[in-house]
């Protein structure tokens, strides 16, 4: 803590200060909405004592949301509020890797919700497909296990990475997502980029494949459905998961498109360009928790009876 104590002086402009409080706005708004979901799923459990496998990933991606959310404002505080700390010898190290695996974890978890969303609701005969819908309570628990040590084995490259960085240059300096080096930073985060590049599209083809598999089938049975009986309340259901569907994949490829700039962007002095980058997504996380919600009908009557509560006090305090 020398670095932090010898410089121990706030460094604070007027950008740094409204950066910092949009994102801790951002981080309040994501922590609230996915610490309601782990909540919620909580309490069921003291309930039930039983989750279900929908249960399951909702709580593992909540939390994940919550740990990266977190990271994410503690780097975003150092570097905007106190940036001396970031020559305090394995703080960004530990950050970034962090916030990396927290990051991967989350982006691993809600590619299996989809993938398991589109398993479960969509119908098509195929013999494989058949055999999947049947076991996949029992493949998605080794699907999650299996992120861990995916997300582990990216946060600690990212670690070596850095602090390889750091030895190599100690005169490094932070803006946003990553940090910067002045000497040929390629020899160093170009395969950690290539890596998790490799990481993100992976989950995103996941999650792209899932969702336009289950909007065919949605709407192959839509349209079923109207054929025989016009319109009911069987075809306004499907309706609505077709258009929650389109909603994850219109937020899902605008993510996965922010991920890229975000890599690509890292090793330029931009921090205009990563503030934005940040900005959105930092409202990812809140987003599509948000749209997860909505579409969980206990999660939905939760969430308004809990609004109309609070409504219903802060009109008593009004009157009193």
């Amino acid at each position: 803590m020398e670095a932090c104590s010898s410089q121990g002086k706030f460094n604070v402009t007027t950008y740094n200060a409204v950066a910092m409080a949009i994102i801790t706005l951002q981080t309040f708004a994501g922590m609230w909405i996915n610490a309601f979901i782990v909540s919620v799923l909580c309490v069921s459990w003291v309930k039930k004592r039983s989750f279900n496998t929908n249960e399951k990933i909702l709580l593992l991606l909540g939390c994940s949301r919550v740990g990266y959310l977190c990271t994410a404002w503690v780097g975003s505080f150092i570097e905007n509020i106190y940036s001396f700390c970031v020559y305090v010898h394995q703080k960004i190290q530990i950050i970034s890797a962090l916030l990396s695996f927290f990051n991967i974890f989350s982006l691993w978890i809600s590619a299996i919700l989809s993938v398991f969303y589109c398993i479960k609701i969509a119908n098509f005969q195929h013999t494989f497909f058949i055999y999947l819908k049947v076991r996949i309570d029992r493949i998605v628990p080794w699907l999650m296990l299996t992120s861990v040590p995916v997300s582990l084995g990216v946060s600690v490259f990212v670690y070596i990475v850095i602090d390889e960085a750091r030895c190599d240059n100690n005169n490094c300096t932070t803006s946003g997502y990553l940090w910067h080096l002045t000497v040929r930073p390629e020899l160093h985060f170009f395969p950690l980029y290539f890596f998790t590049g490799f990481v993100y599209a992976t989950a995103f083809a996941a999650v792209i494949s899932s969702a336009l598999l289950l909007l065919f089938s949605l709407w192959r049975h839509k349209h079923r459905m109207q054929t025989k009986s016009g319109k009911n309340v069987s075809v306004d259901a499907h309706i609505k998961a077709m258009k929650s569907i389109l909603s994850f994949f219109f937020i899902y490829t605008f993510n996965f498109i922010i991920l890229t700039l975000s890599l690509i962007y890292s090793l330029k002095k931009e921090k205009a360009v990563m503030f934005f980058i940040t900005f959105f997504l930092y409202s990812f996380s809140a987003a599509h928790s948000l749209i997860l919600i909505f579409s969980n009908p206990k999660l939905e009557k939760t969430l308004l009876r809990t609004l109309s509560c609070l409504k219903c006090k802060i009109c008593m305090r009004h009157e009193t």
